[in-house]
């Protein structure tokens, strides 16, 4: 199975959901994943990536990275960088910043924004797209290599385990 083929769509009917599937989406975290959250303003990114960072263990604030670019955390003997690159005028601004060093085997990276720094972030190992579907969201997946794959195939079994609305799709 190629990791492309692997994609899971998750209905998130109020805030606590999203805070569920960031939960369970720490649960499969390894070292050297880079992942996109994508979506519009509002639409959960920045509630799942703390959800995730709150479920390995961090008891400190978790602060949107609007503004510093990048937050850093080391939880559960993970290196885990929050980027938001949704101020960026360019994507060199990627480069200029040396973001590219936090992109390495030992990290786990999550990306807000990555389009603002297309060309010049490394390609992600999943692909987390946030969406309104009329008074509720949903989290679309979809892995792009097999580490995301694996990443899709736990947080579903995961889900299932824990009797939620996860609906994979099949390939």
């Amino acid at each position: 199975m190629h990791g492309t083929d692997v994609t899971a769509l998750f209905d998130l009917p109020d805030e606590a959901a999203t805070q569920e599937l960031g939960k369970n989406l720490a649960q499969t975290l390894v070292p050297g994943l880079v992942i996109f959250l994508e979506g519009d303003l509002g639409a959960g990114k920045t509630t799942l990536a703390r959800a995730m960072i709150r479920a390995l263990g961090h008891t400190g604030p978790v602060k949107s990275p609007t503004y510093a670019l990048v937050e850093v955390y080391v939880v559960s003997s993970l290196y885990l960088y929050h980027f938001d690159f949704y101020r960026f005028e360019s994507p060199e601004e990627f480069l200029d910043a040396g973001f590219g060093e936090y992109f390495n085997e030992a990290s786990v990276c999550l990306v807000e924004w990555p389009d603002k720094a297309a060309g010049c972030v490394p390609s992600p190992d999943l692909r987390i797209h946030l969406r309104h579907a009329g008074s509720v969201r949903v989290a679309e997946l979809a892995a792009s290599s097999e580490r995301g794959a694996s990443c899709i195939r736990t947080l579903a079994s995961i889900r299932a385990a824990g009797n939620s609305c996860a609906t994979p799709d099949q390939p």
